[in-house]
């Protein structure tokens, strides 16, 4: 064990930061790890060298940690009765779709057209969160039938592509469509389970044998990062929740909007140096 963290050490260090930093942030600014955990992850993996596959890992591996925040959210918004289930079941097997497709689609894309991908979403996220407002609609009630399935993998899709929970995405689909904003969080919060099992399971898939891979990765998950960062997160994720109490709510969305677009340009940056 101690020869393994000689020989890793820089990784294992920079993922513990990754972990308390992802954690920190998500608790403070109320928004899902993974808009904090792939940008993180892609820079951290690409100043060790693993340029050609750093936003695959970092997108599958973030996925991977949805899988346990999401459930443990889900129930603590259960227990409150926040959480609409008839959407989920409607909802749910789309959702799941949408994420496997949205998983091949990453897979076969290039590292840089990937990091140029969530750059630009990214961009247009934290726009949202920066100037959006909670009473605009779109209509009375969250559709269901062939536009709900059509919407529900949509939101599958571009949050696997992109290495996020269903709350990004969700969240605002559900508050356009009328739903309180308490509701949208606690539904929105069953949509990552079912974005990031069957995504980090595909993501294994193709990743599987991929050379340049960073240690300790099935596939395109890395286990060494996704047990570090669900590890830290927990530990910090309170504390941030703490602090966002005493806070501003406007003005944190506001600063973390800004954060995201100030990471986004950095990425897109990147690729148009490349």
């Amino acid at each position: 064990m101690i020869e393994l963290f000689l020989e890793y050490w820089t990784l294992i260090i920079a993922l513990c930061a990754c972990g308390l930093f992802s954690g920190l942030a998500a608790g403070l600014f109320g928004i899902g790890g993974g808009a904090v955990i792939v940008p993180v992850l892609i820079i951290l993996f690409d100043s060790l060298g693993y340029t050609e596959t750093a936003s695959h890992v970092a997108i599958a591996t973030s996925l991977a940690t949805i899988i346990l925040t999401s459930t443990r959210s889900v129930l603590a918004h259960h227990e409150r009765g926040a959480v609409d289930w008839t959407i989920i079941q409607h909802w749910g097997l789309w959702i799941m779709l949408g994420a496997v497709i949205g998983q091949l689609v990453a897979g076969s894309m290039s590292n840089a057209s990937l990091k140029l991908f969530f750059g630009l979403m990214a961009l247009v996220l934290a726009a949202q969160l920066y100037f959006g407002r909670p009473d605009w609609r779109l209509a009375a009630d969250v559709p269901r039938g062939g536009r709900g399935a059509i919407l529900a993998g949509t939101v599958g899709g571009l949050s696997a592509i992109m290495g996020i929970g269903g709350g990004t995405f969700g969240v605002t689909m559900l508050t356009l469509f009328g739903r309180s904003i308490h509701q949208a969080v606690a539904t929105a919060a069953g949509f990552g389970v079912a974005i990031g099992l069957p995504s980090a399971l595909t993501a294994i898939s193709v990743g599987w044998g991929r050379e340049g891979l960073p240690p300790f990765s099935l596939g395109y998950v890395n286990v060494a990062a996704f047990a570090l960062i669900s590890a830290f997160t927990i530990i910090t994720a309170p504390i941030g929740a703490r602090l966002a109490h005493r806070l501003n709510p406007t003005r944190l969305k506001k600063l973390f909007a800004v954060l995201l677009a100030l990471v986004s340009i950095r990425l897109i940056s990147d690729f148009i140096v490349v």
